[in-house]
């Protein structure tokens, strides 16, 4: 690890000024692209798929982060398992990426062969004194959170993820993601750095102007005003849904359903915030409509009136309703490339053209990330304009930006940048 004072890194992150943008070279260099996936996908916890990708033994998912790729899967005796795609003998990927069935994890190259559990059980031609007990596949430490799969590459995984653990457990526990299905995957690549995606989910200040269909659904006075720039009687309505907003989080804790806001984005490793958001409209799901788009709804759910409950990470954001939920997850691809990949759950017993309309349930997320994407690709091109500078957040609209370019520079310069 280079130190922080001798890195040309530490200057970018030393420019910083409170309450701005980062600097050009945090979104554009190679160098700063190749520390942060060392720092914040290798050192930190990071979402990469779901148990229910993986229900039943020999299931397999393969996902590739940089360099590194992992396997997630469900061996013979019904548990969950993540390992190093990586063969312990030359080092060979054992399987392509993507969802695949095995019955034992098989080397292409030379057939060195493993239990689902990782274990090494064939390796021919090695001889009989070759001891197969120290050549199994390496483990990676793993989290299921509500049935949430997170990973850490890092020997030291950090402590503070049982915080995480113990906000979101009572909060899924309902939506029982572990009997849910993927009823639908789409995979988009961004033209931008993994941290413009993250900026670009984490305010709202965006909403009105580009995301007609969400905001069917979606309130965009959540994510903070100015009240001095609102007429009088666009501040009364703001006053009105606040006021709504506390006696509906009231209602629902009341009725057990964990609703009010709890944030972990500074002076920490693990970064998380989660709310239960009141939905527009008819007020049940993130649909052109807001209406549900599964009648069979998700786990335990027997209400469509309990909102959005929504989960922010570092790499990661969530939307949990009563009928489907949406996850999404980021993989930097390249200092100005970013693989966003965003599933849409049902619970595991939905019947496509039954229970749920795929068009329905999928078109307000497609066309959001779609108009995110081409948003994303304009601040990459503005970015790496010689005529950039760093400008200011709203503190209004923005202060999660704020939070999460604060987070970004300490925990960088936690690990010697």
């Amino acid at each position: 690890m280079l130190n922080r004072f001798a890195s040309p890194i530490s200057s970018l992150l030393d420019a910083r000024a409170d309450g701005h943008s980062l600097p050009a070279g945090l979104y554009t260099r190679d160098d700063v692209f190749e520390a942060d996936l060392d720092v914040f996908f290798m050192r930190h916890w990071i979402y990469v798929g779901l148990e229910c990708e993986v229900p039943e033994a020999g299931d397999a998912v393969v996902i590739d982060i940089g360099k590194i790729s992992v396997i997630l899967l469900r061996d013979d005796e019904n548990e969950i398992r993540v390992v190093r795609n990586v063969c312990r003998h030359r080092g060979a990927r054992i399987l392509d990426a993507g969802p695949t069935v095995v019955s034992k994890l098989v080397c292409p190259y030379h057939q060195w062969t493993y239990e689902l559990d990782g274990a090494l059980s064939y390796a021919p031609h090695m001889g009989k004194d070759f001891d197969k007990s120290c050549r199994s596949l390496k483990p990676v430490q793993f989290k299921s959170i509500g049935g949430l799969i997170y990973i850490c590459l890092a020997d030291e995984a950090p402590k503070d993820i049982e915080t995480l653990d113990e906000v979101m457990r009572a909060r899924l526990a309902p939506y029982d993601l572990r009997n849910a299905k993927v009823a639908h995957q789409v995979d988009v690549i961004e033209e931008g750095n993994w941290k413009l995606t993250m900026e670009n989910n984490r305010e709202c200040y965006h909403c009105s102007a580009n995301h007609p269909e969400l905001c069917v659904s979606f309130v965009d006075l959540d994510f903070g005003f100015d009240p001095e720039s609102l007429s009088a009687e666009d501040r009364e309505q703001a006053e009105a849904h606040f006021a709504i907003y506390a006696e509906r989080t009231k209602a629902w804790e009341a009725d057990g359903f964990p609703s009010a806001t709890v944030e972990q984005v500074r002076d920490c490793e693990t970064n998380f915030r989660t709310q239960r958001l009141i939905i527009a409209g008819a007020g049940e799901s993130q649909t052109e409509d807001a209406t549900a788009a599964s009648s069979k709804l998700l786990g335990k759910m027997t209400r469509k009136d309990l909102g959005d409950t929504h989960l922010w990470g570092h790499n990661s954001w969530n939307h949990f309703m009563g009928d489907h939920a949406v996850t999404a997850m980021v993989i930097p691809l390249s200092a100005d490339k970013t693989l966003v990949r965003t599933k849409w759950l049902v619970h595991k017993d939905a019947v496509e053209g039954v229970d749920y309309d795929l068009h329905k349930l999928t078109h307000v997320w497609i066309e959001t990330t779609n108009q995110d994407a081409d948003l994303v690709a304009r601040s990459q091109a503005g970015v790496s304009d010689p005529a950039y500078e760093p400008g200011p957040y709203s503190r209004f609209s923005e202060r999660a930006l704020d939070d999460f370019a604060t987070w970004y520079i300490d925990r960088m310069r936690a690990h010697g940048y």
